[in-house]
């Protein structure tokens, strides 16, 4: 089994046919692509979610700066907002996925799920999802597979990489991957849990890669918490029975589309986009002066 499987639809009817847990297949391409027994990658996979559920914690409590100064604890700032324009939970939400992408801003430590620019978003999602329903770590653990599978399978058809697909590739796929993973923990059909995919890929199609100074700061720290919060509406959708129209595999087969035939600017060149505003020049100007000099001198 050197590829999980090359579509949804294949991964649909080995579950039917075997009677395994969407999760299964997953966790046993993981014992044959590391060459370990199950009893070693249970533990892995709760130290991936143990280093997200810290960088969830550090993001809230230590000093999120980034050298740039173009992050500068925006997380806390949303916590402590004498003005709430969400309910408690979303805000939440909010707080969680954007302060988890702050840490990997300030060079802290994040698990890439499925890269470093979009390490906000299962965190935030999947923290959030436990404390809402009080699911224990064995069943996010079982839902970080099931992504794990989801992205596999985006990666295989489209793109994980900005610089391949745009942003949508990035956030828009770790959306993906924590919309399936909320349906899954919380007991949807397989049916169920690939909706949220197509409704989520939906959501984010086209979104471009622009980051500003070509660091991975601005837009792409509010843009995990965006892709947070559409990885819970389209679970909401989904999980009520509510149909995409558009087939998930097809819906995965458009991102790889948009993302061919995106422009090369809209994609983590810093050539377009934020990244091409006026704003957006001066702020390189000023990053680049400030690595400059604090290169060390030759001689």
């Amino acid at each position: 089994m050197s590829l999980l499987f090359t579509d949804f639809a294949s991964w649909q009817a080995h579950c039917a046919a075997t009677g395994e847990p969407l999760y299964q297949p997953v966790l046993d391409y993981e014992i044959e692509q590391k060459g370990r027994t199950e009893a070693d990658i249970w533990p892995g996979l709760q130290r991936a979610y143990d280093v997200m559920r810290d960088a969830v914690k550090t993001g809230l409590t230590e000093d999120m700066t980034s050298r740039s100064g173009m992050i500068n604890n925006g997380a806390k700032k949303i916590a402590a907002s004498p003005i709430t324009v969400l309910s408690p939970e979303f805000k939440q939400l909010i707080t969680r996925a954007l302060g988890a992408k702050e840490v990997n801003s300030c060079m802290g430590r994040v698990v890439a799920a499925p890269t470093a620019g979009a390490s906000g978003i299962l965190p935030g999602v999947l923290v959030t999802i436990q404390d809402l329903h009080r699911l224990d770590d064995h069943k996010i653990l079982e839902g970080l597979l099931v992504a794990a599978g989801i992205a596999l399978i985006i990666e295989q058809n489209a793109s994980l990489a900005g610089a391949v697909g745009g942003c949508q590739a990035e956030t828009g796929s770790a959306a993906a991957m924590g919309a399936g993973a909320i349906v899954y923990c919380l007991g949807g059909s397989v049916d169920y849990v690939f909706a949220a995919v197509a409704i989520t890929i939906q959501c984010m199609l086209g979104l471009v890669c622009d980051p500003v100074a070509g660091l991975v700061e601005v837009p792409c720290v509010v843009r995990n918490a965006s892709a947070a919060a559409i990885a819970f509406s389209s679970a909401q959708i989904a999980i009520a029975g509510v149909d995409p129209v558009i087939p998930v595999d097809q819906c995965v087969a458009a991102l790889g589309e948009v993302g061919q035939s995106m422009e090369t600017r809209y994609k983590e060149t810093a050539l377009g986009g934020l990244a091409n505003t006026t704003r957006g020049r001066q702020i390189e100007k000023m990053v680049l002066v400030q690595d400059v000099n604090i290169l060390p001198d030759e001689d």
